[in-house]
């Protein structure tokens, strides 16, 4: 009998679909782990972070209802805008309310209020330049306080 170091058989296609299946299953799994455990953070005001442009913004509602936006870097440190524009609409989706922004010192400022209420969906629509595609984010404003990590609940850094 002659034994070979190298081996001559061949995988079946059923067991090579079966093993690429398995392994990207588990590759999936993974990237959902990763993404998960994604730490949440605040905003340097307690406001939610929008990552959906470069750079960042923090979504943040004033004691007086105003929106303000924040944007900031890697660090959360806050930057000054640099000609970005925001519209966020808000509201019941029967009657929603539109938001525009104006530059008060470092941040754009929301023109009025939002509407009366706690939790109501958000659109918020931001272009980083005149001819840039606007980024969009969307989420329920929910302004009932966190009883864990004492931020608003549509900024909550909790995993609940």
């Amino acid at each position: 009998m002659k034994l070979s170091l190298t081996s001559t058989s061949k995988m079946s296609p059923t067991n090579m679909k079966r093993s690429l299946t398995s392994f990207l299953f588990a590759l999936t799994c993974i990237a959902s782990l990763a993404i998960a455990h994604e730490k949440k953070v605040a905003g340097p005001n307690g406001g939610r972070v929008l990552t959906v442009i470069e750079p960042h913004a923090e979504f943040f509602v004033t004691a007086e209802r105003q929106v303000q936006i924040t944007f900031v870097d890697d660090n959360l440190q806050p930057i000054p805008p640099a000609g970005q524009t925001v519209i966020v609409t808000a509201g019941s989706r029967s009657a929603p309310t539109t938001l525009n922004f104006v530059r008060r010192g470092n941040v754009l400022l929301s023109d009025s209020a939002l509407p009366t209420g706690n939790d109501f969906p958000t659109v918020v629509q931001i272009k980083t330049t005149p001819t840039a595609k606007t980024a969009v984010a969307r989420f329920n404003l929910n302004m009932i306080v966190c009883s864990e990590c004492q931020n608003a609940e549509y900024a909550c850094t909790c995993d609940h």
